[in-house]
């Protein structure tokens, strides 16, 4: 668990979801699939029992794809960061309980330039 009782993070444990956030970041800076040994390089002060842990858990969440090749697997991931952005926002929109309240929370939120950037893109301008 991430917290004690009074919801603080113990000297040096990292907050939840950082882990496999690291563990994407180094498979998102691969340049194709790469195996434990090659993520921990990129996620030092990590056992690499810890790192096959993770990689496992996001495979089996569908973030992580994984082959056998030789005797080990290699992993990569399904999505781009903007792809896994993206499945997250929708996750939380589903979660959220009233979805026309969420989403003009969210529109009410954005600067005027993401603003912009929103209406172009709901127009059908894919280049911006």
């Amino acid at each position: 668990m991430a917290g004690g009782k009074d919801g603080r993070r113990a000297p040096g444990r990292r907050a939840r979801g950082e882990l496999e956030g690291a563990v994407l970041a180094a498979l998102w800076a691969a340049d194709g699939p790469v195996t434990a040994a090659v993520v921990q390089e990129q996620v030092p002060d990590t056992a690499y029992t810890t790192l096959l842990t993770i990689l496992t858990r996001l495979c089996g969440k569908g973030r992580v794809t994984r082959r056998r090749e030789g005797r080990s697997y290699v992993y990569a991931p399904v999505d781009d960061r903007a792809g896994h952005a993206a499945a997250g926002m929708h996750s939380l929109l589903a979660e959220g309980g009233d979805r026309a309240a969420v989403l003009a929370r969210f529109v009410s939120e954005l600067s005027a330039q993401d603003e912009r950037l929103l209406e172009q893109l709901l127009h059908g301008d894919s280049s911006a």
